[in-house]
């Protein structure tokens, strides 16, 4: 999968470098070369010379090459409702906030959209995912506007097309008028499937199936979502332990908990990844493990709805696959993932492994190769090596926030979140000087301001 020795060339010198590979190397200053899309190679040192075809070359002097970030669970349209009912934990959470949510409407998603990758594109994101499942009948193409945001940002994209059949009047938490009905799910569900996955190895765009969670959805849904992503050979995502009220729910209702439960559907596999998985014991973590199901690590949502510390250094002992994620933004209104890589390492300190629970390097691995590896992209992006897409990152490591920090990878997950000088996605640069290349952020912020106060005008009404 080299790229075509025509291509025109990108050559960046004299950074320190993070590849994240099996083996960890790193340069303390080498070169990156770009052909196409593609990392064509790297190493210690400066470039090749005779290159042919270079367009470009970039002095990397005091920054910190990485492979783009990678962010495995997110709720897009929540960045218009940000800031609402922070002191609640999660059950009282939704129940406060649905009624809103099930209000939206296709211009309200774009915007929430655009405002999502927004934020964590000029923050080193190059791979972003967004699990929907509100699909309020006749709110329009909530699917199509996601991705059509995603496409005009320039971000690899995997949306996760979410589902819930299981309202009030089943049992579940959304108003009755918030959910589809099984078949409807599914059948919308197959069709985006089929409009929008690419499975190549280039893919922009992918496509999950992604019934919502245990307690907004019913039990055929998450079966039949399972044999449906299988059908259609593509990935599978959900929620699962989140709350100590969540594995309630699931003893009073299917008389197991969420990973006995999920087992019993066929949600768990390697072509699954699970958001949060808080409380989880150690016969849960050895199924995710024995299965490869992948998990979504979210710290900061995890904190702010006071649901848990996962138990990730222990998933990683086990061979979980483990990413990280932002979550929705009305549970982390910073919608950032750079600042994940610090919050996963911190919060796990606060847990049972203390000072040894994750290391720098670790962090970093969690948030590129991790997060690929979850996705299902592992063998294109996550790390930085020859014949891989060129997604990766340049951090500013000389300024004041940094430059007494002697390790560039302890600098940019201790420190200060790092200034993103550059941000390539598809061989393409999309951030320059923390600024977004590929869209206007000050007319993205005035439109997310404008649909915020008008999804609450709606709401207010009924």
């Amino acid at each position: 999968m080299a790229a075509p020795s025509a291509a025109q060339r990108i050559v960046i010198e004299n950074a320190a470098i993070a590849t994240v590979d099996a083996h960890d190397t790193e340069y303390a200053s080498g070169h990156l070369v770009v052909a196409g899309n593609r990392i064509e190679s790297l190493g210690a040192g400066k470039a090749p010379e005779n290159l042919e075809n270079v367009v470009r070359r970039i002095d990397a002097t005091g920054h910190l090459i990485t492979p783009g970030l990678v962010n495995t669970h997110h709720h897009f349209y929540q960045w218009i409702t940000r800031g609402l009912a922070t002191d609640h934990n999660l059950f009282d959470w939704l129940v406060a906030l649905y009624p809103t949510w099930a209000r939206i409407d296709e211009q309200m998603v774009r915007v929430a959209a655009q405002g999502s990758l927004a934020m964590m594109a000029r923050g080193g994101v190059t791979t972003a995912m967004d699990h929907h499942y509100v699909f309020p009948r006749g709110s329009g193409d909530l699917s199509g506007a996601i991705i059509g945001a995603a496409s005009e940002m320039g971000v690899r994209f995997t949306l996760a097309r979410g589902s819930m059949d299981r309202s009030e009047k089943d049992g579940g938490l959304p108003p009755d008028f918030a959910v589809e009905t099984t078949e409807g799910a599914l059948a919308a569900t197959e069709e985006t499937v089929k409009k929008h996955h690419d499975a190549s190895f280039d893919s922009m765009t992918q496509v999950a199936v992604a019934p919502c969670s245990p307690f907004s959805i019913s039990t055929e849904l998450l079966r039949e979502g399972a044999a449906l992503g299988r059908r259609l050979g593509v990935r599978m995502h959900t929620h699962g332990s989140e709350t100590v009220e969540e594995e309630k729910f699931c003893h009073e209702l299917f008389g197991m908990g969420p990973t006995d439960y999920f087992e019993s559907t066929g949600f768990l596999g390697e072509d699954v990844w699970m958001a949060h998985c808080v409380h989880m014991n150690d016969s849960d973590i050895a199924a995710f493990a024995r299965t490869k199901t992948g998990v979504a690590h979210c710290p900061s949502s995890n904190a702010r709805l006071a649901a848990g510390i996962a138990r990730v250094p222990d998933m990683l002992k086990a061979g979980v696959p483990v990413g990280l994620g932002v979550d929705g933004t009305a549970s982390n209104e910073s919608g950032e993932l750079h600042t994940e890589l610090r919050n996963a390492l911190l919060i796990n300190r606060l847990g049972a492994h203390r000072e040894s629970a994750l290391n720098a390097r670790q962090a970093l691995r969690l948030g590129t190769y991790g997060g690929a590896q979850v996705l299902g992209r592992a063998d294109n992006i996550g790390s930085l090596e020859a014949g891989k897409l060129a997604d990766f990152v340049l951090w500013k490591i000389d300024g004041l926030g940094h430059s007494s920090i002697a390790d560039p990878v302890t600098a940019i997950v201790f420190g200060a979140a790092a200034p993103v000088t550059a941000s390539f996605v598809n061989g393409k640069q999309i951030v320059e000087n923390n600024r977004l290349l590929t869209v206007d952020e000050d007319t993205i912020a005035r439109d997310a301001r404008t649909e915020a106060q008008r999804l609450a005008r709606i709401a207010a009404q009924g």
